[in-house]
Protein backbone atom coordinates (compact mmCIF):
# COMPACT_ATOMS: atom_id res chain seq x y z
CA UNK A 1 0.00 0.00 0.00
CA UNK A 2 1.26 3.23 -0.62
CA UNK A 3 2.78 5.34 2.57
CA UNK A 4 2.31 8.87 3.35
CA UNK A 5 5.44 10.28 5.04
CA UNK A 6 7.06 13.92 6.08
CA UNK A 7 9.33 15.58 3.01
CA UNK A 8 11.06 18.99 2.45
CA UNK A 9 9.19 20.69 -0.80
CA UNK A 10 9.27 24.01 -3.05
CA UNK A 11 6.73 24.57 -4.25
CA UNK A 12 7.72 28.10 -5.98
CA UNK A 13 10.66 30.15 -6.59
CA UNK A 14 12.40 31.27 -4.37
CA UNK A 15 9.80 30.63 -1.52
CA UNK A 16 10.79 28.85 1.50
CA UNK A 17 10.87 25.45 2.14
CA UNK A 18 7.91 23.27 3.39
CA UNK A 19 7.77 20.37 5.21
CA UNK A 20 4.67 18.18 4.30
CA UNK A 21 2.93 15.09 4.24
CA UNK A 22 3.87 12.99 0.51
CA UNK A 23 2.59 9.46 -0.72
CA UNK A 24 5.33 7.33 -1.85
CA UNK A 25 3.68 4.80 -3.88
CA UNK A 26 4.92 0.89 -3.76
CA UNK A 27 7.78 0.28 -6.39
CA UNK A 28 6.95 -1.00 -9.41
CA UNK A 29 9.31 -2.78 -11.74
CA UNK A 30 12.62 -2.02 -11.28
CA UNK A 31 11.89 0.62 -8.59
CA UNK A 32 12.95 0.44 -4.57
CA UNK A 33 11.86 2.13 -1.93
CA UNK A 34 14.42 3.46 0.95
CA UNK A 35 14.19 4.23 4.01
CA UNK A 36 16.11 7.78 4.54
CA UNK A 37 18.22 8.16 7.38
CA UNK A 38 20.46 10.99 5.91
CA UNK A 39 20.51 13.40 3.57
CA UNK A 40 23.05 16.61 3.03
CA UNK A 41 21.99 19.84 2.44
CA UNK A 42 23.61 20.57 -1.23
CA UNK A 43 23.97 23.93 -2.93
CA UNK A 44 22.13 22.13 -5.70
CA UNK A 45 18.85 21.51 -3.62
CA UNK A 46 18.81 25.52 -3.03
CA UNK A 47 19.50 26.48 -6.55
CA UNK A 48 16.32 23.79 -7.29
CA UNK A 49 14.26 26.40 -4.60
CA UNK A 50 15.54 29.20 -6.64
CA UNK A 51 14.18 27.98 -10.32
CA UNK A 52 17.99 27.43 -11.14
CA UNK A 53 17.58 24.33 -12.72
CA UNK A 54 14.18 24.50 -14.07
CA UNK A 55 10.71 25.01 -13.15
CA UNK A 56 8.44 21.93 -12.73
CA UNK A 57 7.21 22.69 -9.23
CA UNK A 58 6.16 21.39 -6.30
CA UNK A 59 10.37 20.03 -5.80
CA UNK A 60 10.89 17.26 -3.39
CA UNK A 61 14.25 18.37 -2.67
CA UNK A 62 17.34 16.44 -1.23
CA UNK A 63 19.47 13.89 -2.92
CA UNK A 64 22.94 13.47 -0.67
CA UNK A 65 21.63 10.46 1.40
CA UNK A 66 22.12 7.22 2.74
CA UNK A 67 19.55 4.51 3.99
CA UNK A 68 17.89 0.99 3.58
CA UNK A 69 16.30 -0.45 1.35
CA UNK A 70 12.10 -1.05 2.53
CA UNK A 71 10.95 -2.83 -0.13
CA UNK A 72 11.70 -3.48 -4.21
CA UNK A 73 9.43 -3.95 -7.23
CA UNK A 74 9.59 -6.70 -9.92
CA UNK A 75 13.09 -7.43 -11.46
CA UNK A 76 14.75 -5.51 -8.63
CA UNK A 77 18.21 -8.08 -8.69
CA UNK A 78 20.83 -4.91 -7.38
CA UNK A 79 19.66 -4.68 -3.86
CA UNK A 80 17.46 -6.59 -1.75
CA UNK A 81 15.37 -5.47 1.44
CA UNK A 82 17.61 -4.31 4.36
CA UNK A 83 20.23 -3.34 2.42
CA UNK A 84 22.46 -0.03 3.59
CA UNK A 85 22.77 1.88 0.60
CA UNK A 86 23.71 5.47 -0.87
CA UNK A 87 21.59 7.08 -3.47
CA UNK A 88 23.27 8.10 -6.48
CA UNK A 89 21.39 9.98 -9.24
CA UNK A 90 23.26 8.44 -12.09
CA UNK A 91 21.48 4.91 -12.86
CA UNK A 92 23.54 3.90 -15.51
CA UNK A 93 21.78 2.33 -18.44
CA UNK A 94 24.27 -0.45 -19.36
CA UNK A 95 23.61 -0.68 -23.38
CA UNK A 96 24.35 3.03 -24.52
CA UNK A 97 27.51 3.25 -26.79
CA UNK A 98 29.47 4.75 -23.48
CA UNK A 99 28.16 1.97 -21.33
CA UNK A 100 29.61 -0.79 -24.91
CA UNK A 101 32.51 0.90 -24.53
CA UNK A 102 33.27 0.39 -21.11
CA UNK A 103 33.16 4.05 -20.15
CA UNK A 104 29.81 3.98 -17.94
CA UNK A 105 30.18 7.09 -15.68
CA UNK A 106 29.39 8.79 -19.43
CA UNK A 107 25.96 6.84 -19.71
CA UNK A 108 24.00 8.79 -21.81
CA UNK A 109 21.15 7.33 -20.86
CA UNK A 110 20.25 7.24 -16.75
CA UNK A 111 17.32 7.08 -15.28
CA UNK A 112 15.03 7.46 -12.46
CA UNK A 113 11.95 6.07 -10.94
CA UNK A 114 9.02 5.68 -13.55
CA UNK A 115 6.13 6.69 -10.91
CA UNK A 116 5.91 9.96 -9.30
CA UNK A 117 5.86 10.30 -5.57
CA UNK A 118 2.95 12.99 -4.78
CA UNK A 119 1.57 15.74 -2.39
CA UNK A 120 -0.96 13.74 0.27
CA UNK A 121 -3.19 17.25 0.06
CA UNK A 122 -4.46 17.15 -3.16
CA UNK A 123 -2.66 14.23 -5.51
CA UNK A 124 0.06 17.14 -7.04
CA UNK A 125 3.43 14.99 -8.71
CA UNK A 126 6.17 16.04 -7.19
CA UNK A 127 9.41 16.78 -9.01
CA UNK A 128 12.30 14.87 -7.13
CA UNK A 129 15.59 16.55 -6.76
CA UNK A 130 18.04 15.08 -9.53
CA UNK A 131 15.50 12.25 -9.65
CA UNK A 132 16.18 11.44 -6.16
CA UNK A 133 14.05 13.51 -3.55
CA UNK A 134 15.34 12.44 -0.18
CA UNK A 135 14.86 14.93 2.21
CA UNK A 136 12.27 12.45 2.85
CA UNK A 137 11.49 9.88 5.71
CA UNK A 138 10.87 7.57 2.84
CA UNK A 139 11.52 8.14 -1.16
CA UNK A 140 10.63 6.22 -4.45
CA UNK A 141 14.02 5.38 -6.82
CA UNK A 142 15.16 3.57 -9.32
CA UNK A 143 17.26 0.67 -7.89
CA UNK A 144 20.37 1.57 -10.07
CA UNK A 145 20.00 4.75 -7.90
CA UNK A 146 21.13 2.49 -4.88
CA UNK A 147 24.51 0.96 -4.17
CA UNK A 148 25.20 -1.04 -1.30
CA UNK A 149 28.47 -0.19 1.09
CA UNK A 150 29.47 -1.20 4.20
CA UNK A 151 27.31 0.10 6.76
CA UNK A 152 28.52 3.40 8.58
CA UNK A 153 27.30 6.31 9.91
CA UNK A 154 24.51 7.32 7.10
CA UNK A 155 25.13 11.48 7.83
CA UNK A 156 28.98 10.86 6.53
CA UNK A 157 28.87 7.78 3.82
CA UNK A 158 25.66 9.73 2.56
CA UNK A 159 27.51 12.42 1.55
CA UNK A 160 29.09 11.01 -1.46
CA UNK A 161 26.29 10.45 -3.08
CA UNK A 162 27.11 13.78 -4.44
CA UNK A 163 29.18 16.85 -3.40
CA UNK A 164 32.52 14.70 -1.75
CA UNK A 165 32.17 12.21 -4.64
CA UNK A 166 32.16 14.99 -7.02
CA UNK A 167 34.91 16.87 -5.48
CA UNK A 168 37.21 13.66 -4.76
CA UNK A 169 36.70 12.22 -8.29
CA UNK A 170 37.51 15.41 -9.76
CA UNK A 171 41.03 15.42 -8.47
CA UNK A 172 41.69 11.14 -9.09
CA UNK A 173 38.87 10.31 -11.66
CA UNK A 174 38.96 13.45 -13.70
CA UNK A 175 42.30 15.28 -12.80
CA UNK A 176 44.76 12.03 -12.44
CA UNK A 177 46.55 13.13 -9.69
CA UNK A 178 48.94 10.35 -8.33
CA UNK A 179 51.86 10.96 -6.11
CA UNK A 180 53.77 13.88 -6.46
CA UNK A 181 52.15 16.25 -8.44
CA UNK A 182 51.12 19.78 -7.71
CA UNK A 183 47.41 20.54 -7.45
CA UNK A 184 45.62 23.80 -7.27
CA UNK A 185 42.28 23.81 -5.92
CA UNK A 186 40.25 27.27 -7.08
CA UNK A 187 37.07 27.80 -4.46
CA UNK A 188 37.31 25.78 -1.04
CA UNK A 189 33.18 24.90 -0.31
CA UNK A 190 32.27 21.10 0.20
CA UNK A 191 33.33 20.08 -3.35
CA UNK A 192 36.47 22.17 -3.55
CA UNK A 193 37.25 20.67 0.36
CA UNK A 194 36.90 16.99 -1.34
CA UNK A 195 38.70 17.92 -4.41
CA UNK A 196 41.65 18.45 -1.36
CA UNK A 197 40.73 15.71 0.23
CA UNK A 198 41.22 13.72 -2.98
CA UNK A 199 44.26 15.14 -4.08
CA UNK A 200 46.13 14.00 -0.56
CA UNK A 201 44.40 10.86 -0.77
CA UNK A 202 46.19 10.17 -3.98
CA UNK A 203 49.42 11.31 -2.71
CA UNK A 204 49.80 14.60 -4.55
CA UNK A 205 52.98 16.67 -3.00
CA UNK A 206 52.06 20.24 -3.39
CA UNK A 207 48.46 21.01 -2.78
CA UNK A 208 47.37 24.85 -3.08
CA UNK A 209 43.74 26.25 -1.85
CA UNK A 210 42.67 29.10 -2.73
CA UNK A 211 39.52 31.07 -1.85
CA UNK A 212 38.98 34.76 -0.75
CA UNK A 213 37.56 33.33 3.12
CA UNK A 214 40.19 33.18 5.45
CA UNK A 215 38.35 30.52 7.47
CA UNK A 216 37.49 28.28 4.85
CA UNK A 217 41.32 28.58 3.89
CA UNK A 218 41.96 27.37 7.37
CA UNK A 219 39.63 24.37 6.81
CA UNK A 220 41.81 23.22 3.76
CA UNK A 221 44.72 23.52 5.82
CA UNK A 222 43.31 20.84 8.56
CA UNK A 223 42.55 18.80 5.28
CA UNK A 224 45.46 18.43 3.59
CA UNK A 225 45.72 21.76 1.95
CA UNK A 226 50.15 22.35 2.23
CA UNK A 227 49.77 25.71 1.02
CA UNK A 228 46.53 28.71 0.81
CA UNK A 229 45.98 31.54 -1.08
CA UNK A 230 43.82 34.46 -0.23
CA UNK A 231 42.54 35.64 -3.71
CA UNK A 232 40.44 38.52 -2.15
CA UNK A 233 42.59 41.09 -3.17
CA UNK A 234 43.86 39.61 -5.99
CA UNK A 235 43.48 39.84 -9.62
CA UNK A 236 43.12 36.92 -12.33
CA UNK A 237 47.34 37.77 -12.85
CA UNK A 238 47.58 37.72 -9.28
CA UNK A 239 46.17 34.19 -8.64
CA UNK A 240 48.27 32.97 -11.34
CA UNK A 241 51.13 34.64 -10.27
CA UNK A 242 50.34 32.95 -6.21
CA UNK A 243 50.39 29.66 -7.61
CA UNK A 244 53.38 29.99 -9.90
CA UNK A 245 55.34 31.24 -7.14
CA UNK A 246 54.57 28.25 -5.25
CA UNK A 247 55.32 25.57 -7.80
CA UNK A 248 58.52 26.79 -8.96
CA UNK A 249 57.54 29.16 -11.25
CA UNK A 250 56.16 26.85 -13.45
CA UNK A 251 52.54 26.42 -12.46
CA UNK A 252 50.55 23.47 -10.86
CA UNK A 253 50.30 20.12 -12.64
CA UNK A 254 46.27 19.87 -11.98
CA UNK A 255 44.06 23.02 -11.64
CA UNK A 256 40.62 22.70 -10.21
CA UNK A 257 38.04 25.20 -10.80
CA UNK A 258 35.50 24.65 -8.15
CA UNK A 259 33.40 27.68 -8.72
CA UNK A 260 32.79 27.31 -12.20
CA UNK A 261 32.85 31.33 -13.45
CA UNK A 262 34.83 32.15 -16.77
CA UNK A 263 37.71 34.16 -14.75
CA UNK A 264 38.01 31.41 -12.19
CA UNK A 265 38.14 29.56 -15.27
CA UNK A 266 40.87 31.49 -16.70
CA UNK A 267 42.72 31.40 -13.61
CA UNK A 268 43.26 27.51 -13.65
CA UNK A 269 44.00 27.84 -17.40
CA UNK A 270 47.06 29.59 -16.47
CA UNK A 271 47.87 28.73 -13.25
CA UNK A 272 48.52 25.27 -14.70
CA UNK A 273 51.89 24.24 -16.16
CA UNK A 274 52.63 23.59 -19.84
CA UNK A 275 51.16 20.42 -20.48
CA UNK A 276 49.08 20.66 -17.57
CA UNK A 277 45.41 19.96 -16.85
CA UNK A 278 42.25 22.18 -15.78
CA UNK A 279 39.48 20.09 -14.57
CA UNK A 280 35.78 22.76 -14.27
CA UNK A 281 33.72 21.18 -11.04
CA UNK A 282 32.07 23.92 -10.45
CA UNK A 283 28.92 24.45 -12.09
CA UNK A 284 28.08 27.62 -14.14
CA UNK A 285 25.22 29.25 -15.15
CA UNK A 286 23.72 29.34 -18.96
CA UNK A 287 24.57 32.83 -19.86
CA UNK A 288 28.50 32.35 -18.57
CA UNK A 289 30.63 32.69 -21.71
CA UNK A 290 34.20 31.97 -22.10
CA UNK A 291 36.96 33.89 -23.83
CA UNK A 292 40.57 32.59 -24.40
CA UNK A 293 42.79 32.78 -27.22
CA UNK A 294 43.33 29.99 -29.19
CA UNK A 295 46.62 30.17 -29.59
CA UNK A 296 47.04 30.00 -25.96
CA UNK A 297 45.26 27.31 -26.01
CA UNK A 298 47.19 24.92 -28.72
CA UNK A 299 50.51 26.81 -27.33
CA UNK A 300 50.26 25.73 -23.75
CA UNK A 301 48.85 22.01 -24.95
CA UNK A 302 48.32 19.45 -22.28
CA UNK A 303 44.39 19.28 -20.96
CA UNK A 304 41.03 20.68 -20.75
CA UNK A 305 38.61 19.00 -18.81
CA UNK A 306 35.25 18.87 -16.98
CA UNK A 307 34.09 16.89 -14.58
CA UNK A 308 30.59 15.22 -13.99
CA UNK A 309 29.59 14.11 -10.58
CA UNK A 310 33.60 13.20 -10.51
CA UNK A 311 33.29 10.99 -13.62
CA UNK A 312 32.74 8.69 -11.16
CA UNK A 313 31.14 4.70 -10.94
CA UNK A 314 29.00 4.52 -8.16
CA UNK A 315 29.46 0.24 -7.88
CA UNK A 316 33.03 0.92 -8.05
CA UNK A 317 33.77 3.79 -6.15
CA UNK A 318 31.13 3.80 -2.95
CA UNK A 319 32.41 1.12 -1.62
CA UNK A 320 36.05 1.79 -1.85
CA UNK A 321 35.82 4.95 -0.19
CA UNK A 322 33.65 3.72 2.62
CA UNK A 323 36.29 1.16 3.64
CA UNK A 324 38.68 4.14 3.18
CA UNK A 325 36.87 6.36 5.71
CA UNK A 326 36.55 2.84 8.35
CA UNK A 327 39.86 2.17 8.17
CA UNK A 328 40.68 5.84 8.76
CA UNK A 329 42.20 6.98 6.01
CA UNK A 330 39.98 9.42 4.45
CA UNK A 331 38.45 11.85 6.74
CA UNK A 332 34.80 11.97 5.25
CA UNK A 333 33.55 13.09 8.92
CA UNK A 334 35.35 16.19 8.95
CA UNK A 335 32.52 17.48 5.83
CA UNK A 336 29.55 17.28 8.71
CA UNK A 337 29.24 20.31 10.21
CA UNK A 338 26.15 19.81 12.06
CA UNK A 339 23.53 17.40 12.33
CA UNK A 340 20.14 19.01 11.83
CA UNK A 341 16.08 17.57 12.13
CA UNK A 342 13.90 17.81 8.70
CA UNK A 343 12.36 21.10 9.64
CA UNK A 344 15.79 22.39 9.80
CA UNK A 345 16.38 22.46 6.04
CA UNK A 346 15.61 27.12 5.20
CA UNK A 347 18.22 27.76 7.68
CA UNK A 348 20.67 25.11 6.89
CA UNK A 349 20.64 27.05 3.29
CA UNK A 350 20.93 30.81 4.80
CA UNK A 351 24.14 28.80 6.93
CA UNK A 352 25.23 27.51 3.61
CA UNK A 353 24.97 30.85 2.09
CA UNK A 354 27.02 32.48 4.66
CA UNK A 355 29.79 30.41 4.38
CA UNK A 356 29.41 28.91 8.22
CA UNK A 357 29.30 25.15 6.97
CA UNK A 358 30.53 23.18 4.37
CA UNK A 359 27.76 20.73 4.78
CA UNK A 360 24.47 20.47 7.25
CA UNK A 361 23.20 16.97 7.24
CA UNK A 362 19.49 16.27 7.81
CA UNK A 363 19.41 13.22 9.91
CA UNK A 364 15.98 11.07 9.95
CA UNK A 365 15.31 8.70 12.88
Amino acid sequence: MPTTVKGVISRAKGAPVEVVDIVIPDPGPGEVVVDVQSCGVCHTDFHYREGGIGDEYPYLLGHESAGVVSQVGEGVTEVAVGDFVVLNWRAICGDCRACDRGEPWYCFDTHNASQKMTLAEDGTELSPALGIGSFAEKTLVAAGQCTKVPEADPAVVGLLGCGVMAGIGAAINTGGVTRGKSVAVIGCGGVGMASIVGSQLAGAGTIIAIDRDPRKLGWALERGATHTIDSSDLDEDGVVAAVQELTGGFGADVVIDAVGRPETWRQAFYARDLAGTVVLVGVPTPEMELTVPLLDVFGRGGSLKSSWYGDCLPKRDFPMLVDLYKQGRLPLESFVSERIGIEDVEEAFAKMGRGEVLRSVVEIP
